[in-house]
């Protein structure tokens, strides 16, 4: 198997737990949750004809969180809308991702621009999804994580000093449906590490998909409670005068 390089960003920080469990999209390898930045915080999770599905509010910065739920090392190939969140290519598994440390937290805030900057994810009518606005936007609405273990590394005769890790790190109503925008660049340290995959095709891949939540009920997604009007009376009362 040969050996990709990657880009690896605040995969060295502990875990934080996410306060309740239907906010998690659960997989085997990893769990995926959505933050919204603007609100402050994590978005429910809809399940729906098996599958995973949360509210986007136009205009609000979101970030995605993948939480490595084993003890070893994890590699993350993210896309948004069909585009590798660090590439921009067009998403396929074989691409780069992000190195996710055993028990570890990865906070991805946006498109990477450099080993410095990403810039904001942000929900948008799909017309100014970044998808759409770089000639492809028939994939908007979903998040995919393609996850990959690590390749057994055959243990040294004599003991090693362990090397210290480096860890860097308005849409209408029911008419379009929701992008990503390509927004704000904001400061987010990573560096290239190498991450030699065990198989050549993912272990695991957590998709989350994404709409307004008018979008969300008129497909069923989302069941509001029925206003029921009440029932007329024939002898409400006696006779009030009228109003104006």
């Amino acid at each position: 198997m040969r050996t990709s390089r990657i880009v690896v960003a605040a995969a060295t920080l502990a875990a934080t737990l996410v306060a309740s469990a239907h906010v998690l999209a659960h997989g085997r390898l990893a769990d995926v949750s959505v933050y919204d930045r603007a609100e402050g915080r994590w978005l429910q999770v809809y399940r729906h004809e098996g599958r995973a599905y949360v509210v986007g509010k136009p205009g609000h910065e979101y970030q995605i969180r993948v939480s490595n739920r084993l003890g070893e090392d994890l590699l993350a190939v993210m896309s948004v809308d069909g585009v590798n969140v660090i590439t921009g290519q067009t998403a396929n598994p074989s691409q780069s991702g992000y190195v996710i440390s055993p028990r570890a937290s990865l906070e991805v805030q946006g498109w990477r621009k450099s080993l410095s900057q990403t810039a904001a994810f942000y929900f948008t009518a799909l017309p100014d999804s970044y998808a759409a606005r770089t000639g492809r936007p028939d994939d908007v609405g979903v998040i995919g994580v393609a996850l990959f273990r690590k390749k057994p590394q055959p243990k040294p005769i004599a003991p090693i000093a362990p090397e210290a890790a480096s860890g860097a790190r308005r849409a209408e109503e029911r008419d379009s449906r929701l992008g990503t925008g390509h927004g704000r660049h904001e400061h987010s340290p990573a560096v290239h590490v190498t991450f030699e995959r065990a198989t050549s095709a993912p272990a695991e891949v957590l998709t989350l998909y994404y709409d307004s939540r008018a979008n969300l009920v008129a497909r069923g997604v989302i069941r509001e409670p029925v206003q029921v009007a009440p029932t007329p009376r024939p002898f409400p009362g006696f006779v009030p005068d009228p109003q104006g």
